[in-house]
């Protein structure tokens, strides 16, 4: 796929940043777009030692429509779309729900009316395991229902992927394939490139690392009254670099015409559950660093316990994941480390 280029939105953000190296090794040409609000320019350079390339990088706001116009007329030839950018945060999303749906839903929908007029055909979403709510059984496949979400973002992912569903039906030729990941963590093994926030972590692991390195004074754990082993949430933490090397597969995937359909939806995860307690003794177990966190009450709009069935993305997709949970607390360690300018 050499000399192909593509629009990656959120494309200096944890995921997508990853993501546009993947693509570079790849031989794409690639165009980051970001409205840095939640992150900064710094992974360019990141990028650039990585890959021996820096990307185009165009700030724009996706939600406003005359920003998102702009874009695709400097660069009219784009070959394919994968879609990050996006606010992300379910406990902001529960107290500030209309600036999720208005960023979230607005910005795909100018994206699309673009891809539309311009005949670009091939996109990819990132979307989400928040889409299955309440999940009624486990491991959760591609056929499980979508439940009432839990929380705003979750169902701007919902009502995102109904909308993709709407355009492949109305727009000859668009190809579509969403991406349900389930707790990307980690960091490039390089570390010149991670997670970094802007301001509090909204994740788990940052607030891990950025804890055990002295930024933060103490770790929440959010409830140990679930229903699980240890009483605390269980997520499928996946790491980074598998996230970011399926969505590549995904792309080549519609350039080479191997979809069946003309909208396809595959899980991303390892297929297994891991407590938010196991990830506290993981990184403990790399880092050789006793965590200081307590227990506190639950947070609104978290589910119990979600980790994937796989076996489509392995099968169907061909991609799998390869990366242990240690390695992702390693990463993110090694990172943090880099970040904070601390030794071992």
């Amino acid at each position: 796929m050499k000399g192909r280029k593509i629009l990656v939105t959120g494309g200096l953000g944890f995921i997508g940043s990853h993501t546009a190296v993947e693509l570079i090794a790849q031989g794409f040409e690639v165009v980051l777009a970001d409205n840095l609000s939640n992150t900064t320019e710094a992974p360019l350079e990141g990028i650039e030692a990585i890959t021996g390339q820096r990307p185009v990088f165009e700030k724009v706001d996706l939600s406003i429509g005359a920003e998102v116009q702009g874009l695709f007329d400097r660069h009219p030839n784009f070959d394919g779309v994968i879609h990050f950018a996006a606010h992300k945060a379910v406990g902001e999303s529960v107290r500030e729900p209309i600036k999720y749906y208005l960023n979230n839903l607005g910005s795909l929908g100018l994206l699309l009316e673009q891809c539309r007029t311009r005949s670009i055909v091939h996109f990819i979403f990132s979307s989400s395991c928040t889409v299955y709510g309440e999940a009624t059984r486990l491991p959760i496949d591609e056929s499980a229902p979508v439940q009432p979400a839990m929380s705003p973002y979750g169902n701007t992912k919902q009502v995102g992927e109904e909308m993709l569903r709407d355009a492949v039906r109305a727009y000859s030729g668009l190809q579509v394939i969403a991406l349900r990941y389930f707790n990307p963590i980690g960091a490039h093994p390089s570390a010149h490139i991670g997670e970094l926030p802007l301001g509090s972590p909204l994740n788990l692991v940052p607030y891990v690392t950025q804890t055990a390195a002295g930024v933060r004074e103490q770790l929440q754990v959010f409830g140990n009254d679930y229903d699980t082993p240890d009483g605390t949430n269980v997520r499928d933490y996946i790491h980074v670099v598998d996230i970011a090397k399926a969505h590549v597969v995904a792309l080549n995937r519609l350039m080479q015409h191997q979809n069946t359909d003309a909208y396809e939806v595959f899980n991303l995860g390892t297929g297994r559950g891991s407590s938010v307690l196991e990830v506290i003794r993981s990184f403990e177990k790399v880092s050789g660093k006793a965590l200081n966190y307590r227990i506190v009450e639950r947070r609104p709009g978290d589910v119990t316990a979600a980790y994937a069935d796989t076996r489509k993305a392995n099968e169907v997709l061909g991609w799998k994941a390869e990366l242990s949970l240690d390695q992702a607390m390693e990463d993110a360690w090694r990172w943090e480390k880099k970040v904070r300018n601390l030794n071992d």
